[in-house]
């Protein structure tokens, strides 16, 4: 009897001891949703899955962030900052371009040819940023890294090799600004949603995509299209946002956390939309898509053709001539 009491005791003991190094959820443990549009193989749903483990990390378990990739929570892209306003859903994975119907100012950086790099564009960001979460604040919520899109291209059935040849294709843009520009270069641009794209493709409604490279491999674009024209016509940034009801019931260490953990993460991330551009080329390669060089005069005229949506845009947005003022005197262009 004084065996088994003394095995019953030393037991227990041991439970004991173990439990005080395994780490147990705190009580006030918070869980976020965040609705990511991408498919969960992209680079970008993977970066916010890495963001998301290393919030969990840096605030012991406090905050989980639950990422639902390939809109499965009903969300459309261009509904995202509306839906973190009105706390539809806690977090979200925004491409500012898409909610220019709302607020204008995100469509800067996506002007056509305005940004020719990301270096340019972290320039860019340096002055666009500060009046950009002043947005984010009137839509009751805060950003908390922003990812850019890798370089842009447009996708094609047909061989061209000057700008008039491009005339009437129907091409399809995530965003008005791509749009438009597809538009003013004599294109029959039509805005579609990443969830609408394929049938389009595949029905013909759409002859064509302007989108990045690691959107053509998601987007097997190699069953519907041939050629691959290296345009990067505008750039655009992925935004991961979080609404400010949800995040002022944080702590503010676990908001400290969670902050440094995007300001940490954020260059990497910017690496790898570099890295997934070349090697997305490679792959469309790979399934036998042509990649074709622009020859300097067909650029040439594609430039001219869309010089003035940048005059139009600044007289539609007239906050962000500063920006662009400050944003070309820095980089030392006219």
């Amino acid at each position: 009897m004084f065996s088994k009491v003394r095995n019953l005791v030393f037991g227990a003991a041991t439970i004991l001891a173990t439990s005080a190094f395994i780490a147990v959820p705190a009580a006030n443990a918070v869980t976020l949703d965040l609705s990511e549009v991408l498919p969960e193989a992209n680079y970008g749903t993977q970066n916010v899955k890495k963001f998301a483990a290393e919030v969990e990390k840096a605030t012991n378990g406090n905050v989980k962030i639950n990422v639902h990739a390939g809109g499965a929570l009903g969300f459309k892209g261009p509904e995202h900052l509306r839906a973190v306003r009105d706390g539809l859903v806690p977090m979200a994975d925004i491409l500012g371009s898409q909610q220019i119907g709302d607020e204008p100012l995100f469509g800067l950086e996506n002007v056509p040819f305005l940004v020719t790099s990301m270096d340019d564009l972290k320039v860019l960001h340096k002055f666009w940023r500060p009046e950009i979460e002043k947005v984010a604040a009137k839509y009751n919520q805060k950003f908390l890294y922003y990812v850019p899109s890798p370089k842009q291209y447009m996708y094609l059935k047909v061989k061209v090799d000057a700008a008039e040849q491009l005339k009437g294709i129907k091409i399809r843009g995530a965003d008005k600004t791509t749009v438009d520009t597809m538009k003013a270069i004599g294109m029959a641009g039509v805005q579609i949603p990443w969830g609408e794209l394929i049938p389009a493709l595949a029905s013909g409604r759409v002859e064509g995509v302007a989108t990045s490279a690691t959107s053509g491999v998601d987007g097997k674009f190699w069953e519907f299209l041939k050629y691959v024209y290296p345009s990067n016509h505008t750039w655009g940034s992925n935004i991961v946002s979080v609404n400010l009801d949800a995040w002022n019931k944080l702590d503010a260490a676990d908001q400290k956390a969670i902050e440094e953990a995007a300001q940490k993460l954020e260059p990497e991330f910017w690496g790898v939309a570099r890295d997934k551009d070349l090697e997305s080329v490679a792959k469309m390669q790979e399934k036998g898509m042509e990649l074709v060089d622009i020859s300097p005069a067909m650029f040439a005229d594609i430039q001219k053709s869309t010089k003035v949506l940048l005059d139009d845009y600044l007289k539609r947005v007239p906050a962000a001539k500063q920006i662009v003022d400050q944003y070309l005197a820095e980089l030392g262009r006219e």
